[in-house]
């Protein structure tokens, strides 16, 4: 079964997913007139309206934290060093690729997700990818075909993930029992996730930008403290991400394909942009300024975020530690505890395992969030079916801290990929919608006037829109 993975995701990462990535960030890109970089100025602009709260939903910073917690998992420190053993350190740079052209995909996909939400009994949006394809498509079909790869990915084996890296975690630091880790990670899930959206949301605004800030300081100071060596990291990472190391001995085909391979792979998992599952909590927002494009800009900064700083600083730390050693014997998680441990003493294990439980725990329950909307799309009173989800993401989370890392990190590849192809040509169908939102958008700001979607003057996109979640804003 190892070799049958092994075998189809290198077929779906050795070419496919990193041809249709890169080609669907650099669409985006001009297709949003380079949305991302024009949009710089205005970032704290966006992040301050984003704490304003709006009836009907979430408020923008909220549905960002949610993101955020999603997306900085065991990926951001595991993932890192598994793509560094696998890549070499240029596999850095294609993560921050993946980043860069990635958020204009994270634009794209979350803005859809704005414009297609829609209230559900209780007055709270939602929306997703599954929705764009059901609404803006006519597709019910591929949402539906969607929603069941995201619930099988995100209420299954991404838990497996996050859980398997704590378990190793603690047991590298602490000698903890894997048994022990997962049931207290599995009781500590289901107490969180019976709170609902809103619930998880409070919860995510304050713990994110907490455990975010204590991994990024502690990589600032050992940055500082081994400052000279700074530079030969930085040229390590470019001369490698091209093969110039290698390009003498012959070896530059194959060290460039895998320093592509392992930081597109590993920078995806991480980032999530056009993986189709962060719109499902930009949907959730009630995005102010009332303009779908605003959400979409708001998300960008999660990918930034993400990759650029948090990836950067656990890559850190890696690289300025040396040589990975024999990384075929101890996973990505403690790969991470032993760099740390050589730059700072005994400390950094424990360290950077309590990192972990903040990362993966936040991860585990916006991952439920994520599958618990998806299975409302499939039946939207499916408390039964509520009841069985929650069952099985802590199943999973309990078994997960038992399983071996590299079949979990396979099956989380593939089921990525199928997610990823899925809602990658959802969106690219629908650039054309992407296209108007972005060029209202910026219209708007540069006319200097706060941008407000007015659906009226698109009729063949006002047709597709959910009664309630756009016909009640003030006209421009």
């Amino acid at each position: 079964m190892p070799d049958f993975l092994s075998f189809i995701n290198e077929i779906l990462w050795g070419s496919v997913m990193i041809y249709l990535l890169f080609a669907a960030g650099i669409w985006f890109t001009f297709r949003s007139r380079f949305i991302q970089f024009r949009s710089i100025p205005q970032l704290g602009k966006n992040l301050k309206n984003s704490l304003s709260p709006q009836p009907g939903g979430l408020t923008s910073f909220q549905a960002l934290c949610t993101s955020l917690a999603a997306r900085v998992g065991s990926g951001n420190l595991a993932g890192v060093a598994l793509a560094i053993a696998a890549g070499g350190p240029g596999a850095i740079f294609w993560m921050w690729v993946t980043a860069i052209i990635g958020m204009a995909t994270s634009f794209a996909e979350c803005s859809l997700a704005q414009l297609y939400k829609e209230p559900d009994k209780q007055g709270q949006f939602r929306g997703g990818p599954a929705w764009y394809m059901a609404r803006g498509l006519g597709m019910r079909w591929m949402g539906v075909l969607f929603s069941v790869f995201l619930l099988i990915a995100y209420g299954v084996i991404f838990n497996t993930v996050q859980a398997n890296s704590v378990a190793h975690a603690l047991r590298f630091a602490f000698d903890l029992p894997e048994i022990v880790t997962g049931s207290v990670l599995a009781i500590g899930t289901l107490v969180v996730i019976l709170t609902g959206i809103r619930g998880v949301a409070r919860l995510m605004q304050w713990m994110v930008p907490v455990m975010a800030l204590l991994w990024v300081v502690a990589s600032l100071i050992v940055c500082v403290w081994h400052a000279d060596q700074l530079p030969a990291v930085f040229a390590m990472i470019f001369k490698s991400a091209f093969g110039w190391r290698e390009a003498a001995a012959g070896a530059l085909g194959y060290t460039l394909s895998q320093a592509l391979t392992a930081g597109f792979q590993r920078g995806m998992f991480s980032n999530e942009a056009g993986m189709g599952s962060t719109p499902n909590a930009a949907a959730a927002a009630a995005s102010w300024p009332p303009h779908p494009a605003a959400q979409g800009v708001v998300q960008m900064i999660g990918v930034f975020v993400d990759t650029i700083i948090i990836c950067t600083a656990s890559a850190m730390i890696v690289l300025l530690a040396g040589p990975l050693g024999n990384p075929g014997n101890v996973s990505g998680i403690q790969l991470v505890q032993q760099a740390l441990v050589n730059l700072t003493g005994a400390w950094g294990a424990g360290f950077v395992a309590i990192i972990l439980i903040l990362f993966a725990f936040s991860s585990i329950v916006v991952n439920y969030i994520y599958a618990e909307n998806n299975l409302i799309f499939l039946h939207p009173d499916a408390r039964k079916s509520r009841w069985l989800l929650r069952g099985s993401v802590v199943t999973m989370v309990l078994i997960g801290s038992l399983l071996s890392l590299p079949l979990v990190w396979q099956l989380a590849d593939i089921i990525m990929a199928l997610m990823a192809i899925t809602n990658l040509m959802a969106i690219l169908l629908l650039s054309p919608v992407v296209s108007l939102l972005g060029q209202d958008y910026l219209r708007q700001r540069k006319l200097g006037i706060q941008p407000v979607f007015d659906a009226s003057r698109y009729p063949e996109i006002a047709s597709q829109l959910a009664p309630g979640a756009w016909d009640d804003l003030p006209r421009q």
